[in-house]
């Protein structure tokens, strides 16, 4: 039995296990500049939504507060990440990876919440048009996002209880459950059934909520409902591609180890570079937003080339 378990270190899960010293130069590549896609593009967007008046609205709240949990998802992992493609041994101490695995199941969790605020949103929206100010005010969005962090919150500690009280020993490589002392069929059972559970109780609502609005949208045709479908269309393009593998990692029984953590990869990587992708070519307020923000800060760059100039002349 270990004397100290924060001495332990292990191997990180993530795709830094590839053993081919060729091929991590260009992963680590790959991977630096997805994830400064990521900052961008999701910081973009927050910085679009507050800076223009014309999307302070419920809907434009609740993308900007996805956007900021998407940096947070990729940011959980990432970056240890890509810095262990620069390095022989890829370990991780225990307390960072038990940190990490609060923070994932943190963000991943309020992210699950959080949509289906969204999904709730647009059903008001677009179900209820006349009520939809009264119902989703300013007070409503704040207490839906609150509501997201606390059953985060909630998830991952129930997901660390699980695991930080296990006698813990070799052979030092992560999946965790699989380095204790003891059989852990049943925590890894109650492990996998607190995701489900999660990943189950929101995407079913979410089901039912824009199978709800697809029939009002298909019903009605003004030119408000064809403005709707557009922007529904990317709000379950967003759904599908968060929920599909996080379905599949905690739903399918049959899934491998390796292939959980492609998938895992995937939904903390790519969903996170393609929701502000989604959401810029499919919303054209964003992109009349963005095209504003651009020219402001083209002309800010203008005033600051002839103040400069100025002060140069005056100088000579």
């Amino acid at each position: 039995m270990l004397t100290s378990l924060t001495d332990l270190c292990f191997s990180p899960i993530h795709v830094a296990e590839i053993n081919s010293r060729e091929l991590q130069p260009f992963l680590f590549l790959i991977f630096s500049l997805l994830y400064l896609a990521i900052l961008l593009g999701n910081f973009l967007i927050i910085l679009t939504v507050t800076s223009n008046s014309r999307l302070h609205t419920p809907m434009y709240f609740l993308l900007a507060n996805l956007s900021f949990i998407d940096v947070c998802v990729a940011s959980s992992a990432t970056p240890k990440m890509i810095a262990d493609f620069l390095v022989e041994h890829k370990t991780i101490s225990f307390d960072a990876r038990l940190a990490q695995i609060f923070f994932v199941h943190l963000f991943t969790g309020s992210e699950m919440v959080l949509l289906v605020s969204m999904a709730y949103d647009r059903y008001v929206a677009i179900c209820k048009p006349p009520h939809y100010m009264t119902i989703m005010s300013c007070c409503v969005c704040v207490v839906l996002v609150l509501i997201s962090w606390f059953v985060g919150f909630i998830h991952t500690t129930s997901q660390l209880a699980f695991t930080v009280n296990l006698p813990f020993c070799g052979p030092n490589k992560v999946d965790m459950t699989k380095l204790a002392c003891i059989d852990t069929y049943v925590v890894s059972l109650l492990i996998v059934a607190d995701s489900g559970f999660l990943s189950l109780s929101s995407f079913l609502p979410l089901v039912v909520s824009y199978t709800v609005i697809l029939v009002t949208v298909r019903n009605r045709s003004s030119v408000s409902m064809v403005k709707a479908r557009s922007t529904l269309t990317a709000h379950i393009t967003v759904v599908t591609l968060f929920f599909g593998p996080c379905i599949f990692i905690y739903v399918w029984p049959f899934s491998s180890y390796s292939v959980d953590k492609v998938l895992a990869v995937f939904y903390t990587i790519f969903t996170s570079i393609l929701n502000p992708v989604i959401y810029m070519l499919r919303n054209k307020e964003v992109k009349a937003a963005m095209s504003k923000l651009k020219s402001r800060y083209q002309k800010l760059g203008q005033v600051s080339v002839v103040i400069r100039n100025v002060l140069f002349l005056e100088t000579k």
